[in-house]
């Protein structure tokens, strides 16, 4: 089986995971700075590996598969490591917690439905929510080696309060959008109404062009 250059993508994206924590054992300055451009360039790779699969018509199951998980690696990876580096502490650990606990639940009610060919698509907010979400482990991985005027400490808690608000939120999103599938009497109700729609007379033959 050939690997796709943007599957090579996606499993740097994986690799960087380790490197970073690697970086993040060591107090110096330089350290924080290089954790920042691993961190940017691997969240980066998330937009290209899509892009370049589309244009080169390269996607592929295998591709479909580790995105998700690199993604998930990415994350839960930088934010254990952040909390056990101390740059998340006290009661702001909580914040963490809370992102990962949504990420694995969706990530198996993801799984779930994908085995019943059901598919929830990402909402706006849900984007805006992954934004404040990178942009918070950015600000605190950089933290004090950064310019002081931009309080990147102080900022990326703040963000990270609200990326965790935004993931309550967006996981019961995502969670009332599928109770159609998930409670067995909605289910089976949704699945009769699915049987008895009945084809328009005439099959499939395409309108006219005066209709």
């Amino acid at each position: 089986m050939q690997i796709t250059l943007a599957t090579w993508l996606t499993l740097g994206r994986m690799a960087a995971v380790p490197v970073f924590a690697a970086l993040a054992f060591s107090t110096d300055d330089w350290a924080r700075w290089a954790g920042l451009v691993v961190f940017v360039a691997a969240a980066g790779s998330d937009y290209f590996d899509g892009m370049l699969a589309r244009v080169r018509g390269e996607v592929s199951d295998l591709g479909r598969c580790l995105d998700p998980i690199a993604d998930k690696l990415l994350v839960v990876g930088i934010s254990v490591t952040l909390v056990a580096q101390d740059h998340v502490v006290g009661v702001h650990v909580l914040a963490v917690i809370l992102i990962l606990c949504r990420e694995i639940a969706i990530a198996g009610l993801r799984e779930f439905l994908g085995g019943i060919q059901v598919s929830i698509p990402v909402s706006r907010l849900a984007k805006w929510k992954t934004g404040v979400q990178l942009t918070a482990l950015g600000s605190l991985i950089l933290g004090p080696a950064g310019p002081e005027l931009l309080y990147l400490p102080v900022v990326g808690v703040a963000l990270l309060w609200i990326a965790a608000a935004l993931t309550v939120w967006t996981g019961w999103e995502y969670l009332r959008s599928s109770l159609h599938v998930l409670l067995p009497e909605t289910r089976a109700r949704t699945e009769e109404q699915r049987r008895n729609v009945r084809p328009p007379i005439g099959g499939n033959r395409p309108a006219s062009a005066n209709s």
